[in-house]
């Protein structure tokens, strides 16, 4: 178990923005033209709720680009349901579900990796996560609001400076192209040294589950070509 109760490691990281993966959540009406992006994730929402609930054709996109289906308090059977129907990698799980629900959903479908969400507000208990060490592949930290993803708003990333563990998370929340800057300046700090990518979803808009393509281009471009001396430490 990688999991440690303190950030001893106060090495300057060396991560840049532009190793930064990029997930594009909330996919609906557009997948195609996103897709020819070549984002590194796309993400499905399969909570019948949701403004952005998918449930059509899978249109073919690059084998490259890795399909998150994104679910609410599902049954393992639901999961494997659409796991199955639109061939996801990555199943990301944005209710309350328990650290034994992971681990039979790991044992259930061993080929499909799982990232846990976890909402913050202005602080966060960490000690949270050690349950979920061995049983996720991923953790998501996003922003705490009525809604279990997409509120448009982001949370104070300076919680993440107690992030105690070792393995790699997605950052969501309310981030948009003006973050881009934000982003840059926290790639720089000790607790970004595991941020795997960044999770974009509303506010890359026009409407729910419609994505601007032309801010999005811009973002991705700007995230990936960023220079390494002008981020790092």
């Amino acid at each position: 178990m990688n999991y440690y109760y303190s950030n001893k490691d106060e090495t300057p990281n060396t991560k840049t923005a532009a190793s930064l993966k990029l997930k594009v959540c909330g996919m609906n009406k557009n997948t195609i033209a996103v897709a020819s992006l070549k984002p590194d994730y796309l993400g499905f929402i399969f909570w019948e709720p949701s403004k952005r609930y998918f449930d059509e054709p899978m249109p073919v996109i690059p084998h490259s680009i890795k399909k998150v289906g994104v679910f609410v308090d599902a049954s393992i059977a639901t999961i494997a349901k659409y796991t199955k129907k639109y061939g996801l990698l990555l199943a990301q799980l944005h209710g309350s579900e328990s650290p034994a629900f992971c681990d039979e959903l790991k044992k259930s479908i061993p080929q499909l990796k799982i990232i846990k969400v976890f909402s913050i507000k202005d602080n966060f208990d960490f000690a949270e996560l050690k349950y979920f060490e061995d049983v996720c592949d991923y953790y998501l930290f996003d922003t705490k609001g009525k809604l279990p993803g997409g509120n448009g708003y982001a949370f104070d990333w300076e919680v993440l400076k107690k992030y105690p563990s070792e393995k790699p998370y997605f950052l969501s929340g309310g981030i948009g192209i003006e973050e881009l800057a934000s982003i840059q300046s926290f790639m720089k700090r000790p607790e970004a040294k595991y941020c795997h990518a960044i999770d974009v979803n509303s506010k890359f808009e026009t409407a729910p589950g419609l994505k601007n393509t032309t801010q999005l281009k811009a973002f991705e471009s700007a995230l990936r070509t960023a220079k390494e001396d002008d981020i790092k430490n």
